[in-house]
């Protein structure tokens, strides 16, 4: 794309971690940016944080219920008129061995982490195919790496990876761009966690803000369909 300016993101996901790191890139480098949560009175403040109405705007949509991905694009074609670049950003991590992880909490993963992405895309696709957009899956380098516990988080990153670059293929005649980025250990709350000083070694949620500015802005004959980002030292235990 080059110039981002005056170009229209949505993130999913976008109210906190790494969708709101990437919502304040995005807005920084001069775009417009619709954020999403399942709370519309968080996704209005997380909103509020990073600019101005007329810049930025909240949304509540639950990306397991494609009517909300629906709604939620609408709303930005009637704000802005477009929708250049769609980030399925939103997630959710449980970690139980197989035999104990529920199955509510299996289908609480397919169904944000991969179903999500599928209905953000769906609901996206004819607004992208008119600008010749982006379309970019946070997926993880638990879609490469299996661990114990990780049962039903691997198999929703492992099939976001395989989802997004099959997408690619389906989509680059119409010159839509599809990436998966992969991020290791990244310094968030997600799942939970608590943060603290001994969390600097990690990846920050910037960082990967940084990384999706990068991939929007190379020239447009290049694609770097899969990209695996990793600690470049990781903790010394």
């Amino acid at each position: 794309m080059n110039n981002l300016d005056g170009k229209v993101a949505y993130i999913t996901g976008g109210t906190k971690g790494i969708g709101h790191a990437i919502a304040k890139t995005l807005v920084n480098a001069g775009m417009k940016v619709a954020i999403s949560g399942r709370n519309l009175k968080v996704a209005e403040m997380a909103a509020r944080d990073l600019g101005s109405e007329e810049r930025v705007l909240g949304l509540a949509s639950d990306v397991t219920r494609p009517e909300d991905e629906a709604s939620a694009v609408a709303k930005i074609l009637n704000k802005w008129g477009q929708l250049d670049v769609v980030i399925a950003n939103a997630g959710v991590g449980i970690f139980n061995s197989v035999d104990t992880l529920s199955i509510e909490d299996w289908r609480k993963m397919i169904d944000t982490n991969l179903s999500g992405a599928f209905f953000t895309l769906k609901a996206a696709l004819d607004p992208l195919k008119k600008a010749k957009g982006y379309y970019i899956t946070i997926a993880s380098l638990a879609g490469a790496n299996f661990f114990a516990s990780g049962t039903g988080y691997n198999a929703s990153k492992f099939g976001v990876v395989g989802f997004t670059q099959a997408a690619m293929l389906d989509l680059r005649g119409y010159d839509i761009k599809v990436s998966t980025i992969m991020p290791g250990s990244v310094a968030t709350h997600f799942s939970g966690r608590k943060l603290s000083k001994s969390d600097n070694w990690k990846i920050q949620p910037e960082d990967i803000g940084k990384l999706v500015e990068d991939l929007l802005s190379m020239n447009p004959r290049t694609l770097p369909s899969k990209i695996e980002v990793r600690p470049s030292r990781p903790d010394k235990k």
